[in-house]
C-alpha cells in the first residue's frame, strides 16, 4: 500500500525523477541483521558506471542511509548508501570491540556491491567512499586498511576486495587513540563508546589494555604508500594543533595531522578547511565526480 501511494505521488513529479525512483533498489540486504541493508541508485549508462559508496554519520550510534544522489547520477555515477549495525548492536551481540560491528559491516557491504557489479552494471574498480563524521571515519578506515578479501573463502562475496579507488569525507575522525587526540586537542572527548567504555577518561585509563583495538580501528594507523587518493573537508575554525576548538569531534586539526601522515607516505591528499580553500574542489562531491570520471 505504501509503495502504491509513493508511486501515485511520483506521477506528479518530473518524468526523470519518476524513472529514477522506479529504478532505485531500496533496503537490499547484505547481511542478516535488520540494519545490514543498502539502497542502490543506478546511473543510466551503456557501460559499467563508477560508484559513490555513502556511509552515513551519527557517531556509529544513530543516523540513516537517506541521501540525495542526483549530483552523481547526473554525471553517470551510481550511488550506494548503506545502513550498518550501531555500536549498541555490537554490544548486544557481544562484538568486541563494539566498533567492529559498523566497520566490518561497511567492508561487507562494499564486498557485496562488488559482487553485484555485472548485474548492476558497475565498474568495481572505480568505487569512491564518502560520508560525514563517523561515516567519514569508516570511509577512511576502508581506504587505508589492508584488503580484507579472503581469496580462499567458500563465500564468493568474501572473496571480493575491500580496497577503494578514492575517498572524500567531511569532518572525519582519523584516530581513536585518546593519548594522540589529547595531544592534538586537550579538550577532545569523543570515541570511548567504540570500545564499550563510558567516557574518554575511562578510555585513557584503559588505553594500554585496549591498545590493539585502537591500532586496528584508527584509520591513521593503517596509512601506507599504496593507499588511494584522499580528500578531507572540514568546517568550523581554522585548525591550530594544540588548541581547544569548539567542536573537537569534527575539527580540522585531525585533517592536518592525517594529511601530514599521508604526505609522508606519498599518498595524494587534498585538505580543505577554513583558511585553506581549494581552487577546484569546494566539497566532497566535486572531488568524487572529478576523480571517478577521469
Amino acid at each position: 500500500m505504501k509503495r502504491m501511494i509513493l508511486l501515485l505521488a511520483l506521477l506528479f513529479l518530473a518524468p526523470q525523477a519518476l524513472a529514477q525512483e522506479l529504478m532505485t533498489l531500496r533496503d537490499v540486504p547484505y547481511g542478516k541483521h535488520p540494519r545490514q541493508v543498502l539502497d542502490f541508485y543506478p546511473a543510466k549508462s551503456d557501460k559499467p558506471t563508477p560508484v559513490v559508496f555513502y556511509i552515513h554519520g551519527g557517531g556509529w550510534r544513530g543516523g540513516d542511509k537517506k541521501t540525495n544522489p542526483q549530483a552523481y547520477l547526473d554525471k553517470g555515477i551510481s550511488v550506494v548508501a548503506i545502513n550498518y549495525r550501531y555500536t549498541q548492536n555490537g554490544v548486544e551481540e557481544k562484538v568486541e570491540p563494539p566498533v567492529k560491528a559498523p566497520l566490518e559491516d561497511a567492508a561487507r557491504a562494499l564486498q557485496f556491491v562488488r559482487s553485484k557489479a555485472k548485474e548492476w552494471n558497475l565498474d568495481k574498480e572505480r568505487i569512491g567512499a564518502t560520508g560525514g563524521s563517523a561515516g567519514a571515519c569508516s570511509s577512511l578506515w576502508l581506504a587505508f586498511h589492508d584488503d580484507l578479501a579472503d581469496p580462499q573463502s567458500d563465500d564468493p562475496i568474501a572473496r571480493e576486495s575491500t580496497r577503494l579507488y578514492c575517498a572524500a569525507v567531511n569532518g572525519a575522525q582519523v584516530s581513536l587513540d585518546p593519548k594522540e587526540l589529547r595531544e592534538w586537542m586537550p579538550n577532545y572527548t569523543y570515541g570511548a563508546h567504540a570500545f564499550g567504555l563510558p567516557s574518554i577518561q575511562a578510555l585513557i585509563d584503559n588505553r594500554e589494555k585496549v591498545l590493539p583495538w585502537i591500532k586496528e580501528y584508527s584509520p591513521i594507523e593503517h596509512v601506507s604508500q599504496d593507499d588511494p587518493p584522499i580528500a578531507l573537508f572540514y568546517g568550523g575554525e581554522v585548525p591550530v594543533v594544540g588548541a581547544s576548538p569548539k567542536d573537537p569531534t569534527h575539527s580540522g586539526i585531525m585533517g592536518v595531522k592525517l594529511a601530514e601522515r599521508l604526505q609522508s607516505a606519498n599518498v595524494d591528499v587534498v585538505l580543505v578547511h577554513p583558511g585553506q580553500p581549494h581552487p577546484q574542489y569546494k566539497n566532497a562531491a566535486d572531488y568524487l565526480i572529478d576523480r571517478l570520471t577521469k
